[in-house]
């Protein structure tokens, strides 16, 4: 699911991330190869506040300039994985069982999309029940992205 260059700044900032009690969703590097943008999602148990984000962002540029992944500019985005949350490890996939689920795929019995409720992970595959009743094992080595589908219960915001 990530890149060889986006493995290898998670690889270094997850030392760092640890000792900081955040979690390091996923990296996603987009753009234009001359100037990509690096988008680092993380997370705490509590959530994430503008403070952490902000205090996130020094030690992550830091350790992104450490590196130097990319010869000339770069823009480092960070942020909260947002209502629909990226879904990368067995333990993600293991967590949010239960959640609603897209899971973009290779191709699969002729299909490389799939959407349904995420019923957890089973040695190496994700098990989604799919919309139509059925059961879908995706390797999980073959997934190329995956999120959860964020829920908003608008008469419930209403009442507050």
């Amino acid at each position: 699911m990530l890149s060889p260059v986006e493995a290898k700044l998670l690889k270094a900032l997850e030392p760092q991330a640890e000792a900081s009690g955040i979690e390091i969703v996923t990296i996603q590097v987009t753009g234009a190869k001359k100037a990509p943008t690096i988008r680092v999602y993380i997370d705490t148990p509590g959530g994430v506040s503008f403070d952490t984000l902000c205090a996130s962002q020094a030690w992550i540029n830091d350790v992104v300039d450490r590196i130097d992944p990319f010869p000339g500019a770069y823009m480092l985005e960070v942020s909260s994985p947002g209502i629909d949350r990226p879904l990368r490890t067995p333990q993600h996939f293991a967590r949010f069982a239960g959640e609603d689920v897209v899971v973009k795929t290779a191709l699969v019995d002729g299909r490389s999309r799939f959407s349904g409720v995420l019923a957890g992970i089973e040695g190496e595959n994700v098990l989604v029940n799919l919309e139509d009743g059925t059961q879908v094992s995706l390797p999980i080595n073959g997934i190329k992205s995956a999120h959860t589908v964020g829920k908003v219960d608008f008469k419930k915001s209403e009442r507050n």
